[in-house]
């Protein structure tokens, strides 16, 4: 039998080699395509949800708008009165979206888990920003007193009311300087045009200004910052809280504004002067006060499968026109944290 020489063995192993690499280059790119096509799958399925959850709160938030507008429509003896018994007040707790969508309530298995929840706030039950300057962009120091007020029942030093109003005021004067040459000279010249903050548009980019994240969140629930068009806005006397009441109405300590949240929990005032009769004090002046309202938080959330998104409009309710208008709205979308809960509890025992 004839030995395999040198030449054919090193042919064989070249052969060998080349299928080797050849098998390896095959299974590479057929991995890639299987990853490319999984890819492709999980963005539509992500722009199909993306879509689905945009159309479902557009259309909460057109509810949210039909209520507003008829409520409009009820008012006490010529009077629009809002206060926090009214049917825009109720929240919506989170109910599985097909319970109100399927024809057949027995089968509702076959779509995506969707669940919606939402709420409408009044968001002049809280002190608008905007009043700590005047209509020249300068700031007037009795709004800036009710500003201080205001920090101190938040746990916040008095100065950062002094810190915010100085920044809003060079935000202001940076945007009236556009148009306005006197605007300029106040500002300080060109130069500090370009050094001014940015203005913003609502509570969160009040970090524009310098403020750090945690004194925005102990403001919230009693400041809020409307657009321009909102610097004439007062606060609901039948829908704030006591710490915006007392703050906004000099000479009114937080007892007298508790006594009034109390009163409105049984019968919402229909005008200031009967609250003046129930605090027993007419020298007291409520002209930063109202008993309606014209500009609304609207909040709408959607847990669609793993996914939560979430909606915020605000909106201004003009009453003789009868129409709700978006003044502003932000998105934001997020992983369901028991999604997360579940998974890291898999991987770590």
């Amino acid at each position: 039998m004839a030995a395999i020489g040198p030449a054919r063995v090193q042919q064989r192993g070249a052969a060998l080699l080349m299928a080797m690499v050849i098998v390896t280059l095959v299974a590479t790119i057929a991995s890639t395509m299987v990853w490319q096509q999984w890819r492709a799958v999980q963005v539509e399925a992500a722009e199909r949800a993306r879509s689905q959850a945009h159309w479902v709160l557009v259309g909460a938030l057109d509810w949210s708008r039909l209520i507003l507008r008829e409520d409009a429509n009820t008012k006490t003896d010529g009077q629009l009165v809002d206060h926090l018994g009214e049917p825009w007040a109720v929240e919506l707790a989170e109910a599985r979206l097909s319970s109100f969508l399927a024809a057949d309530k027995n089968n509702t298995d076959d779509g995506p888990e969707a669940f919606l929840s939402g709420k409408i706030e009044d968001a002049t039950a809280r002190y608008n920003l905007r009043h700590v300057l005047g209509s020249d962009g300068q700031i007037d120091t009795k709004e800036l007193a009710v500003l201080k007020r205001l920090c101190e029942y938040a746990g916040v030093q008095s100065s950062v009311a002094d810190f915010l109003a100085k920044a809003l005021a060079k935000a202001t004067l940076a945007v009236m300087s556009s148009s306005d040459t006197s605007a300029m000279d106040r500002l300080g010249g060109s130069q500090a045009r370009a050094q001014a903050p940015l203005m913003p548009q609502s509570m969160d980019q009040l970090v524009w200004l310098g403020v750090d994240a945690a004194t925005v969140e102990r403001l919230r629930p009693w400041v809020t910052l409307l657009p321009y068009q909102a610097s004439g806005t007062k606060v609901n006397i039948n829908t704030a809280p006591r710490e915006v009441i007392a703050a906004v109405v000099d000479g009114l300590d937080l007892a007298g504004a508790e006594r009034l949240v109390q009163i409105r929990q049984r019968n919402p005032f229909d005008s200031l002067g009967e609250a003046l009769k129930q605090l027993g004090k007419s020298s007291l002046n409520l002209d930063r006060m109202d008993v309606a309202s014209d500009y609304f938080f609207v909040r709408g959330r959607l847990r669609l499968e793993d996914n939560i998104i979430e909606q915020r409009h605000l909106v201004q309710r003009r009453v003789n026109g009868n129409e709700v208008i978006v003044r502003f709205q932000d998105t934001s979308s997020s992983i369901d944290p028991r999604v997360t809960a579940a998974v890291e509890g898999r991987i770590n025992p």
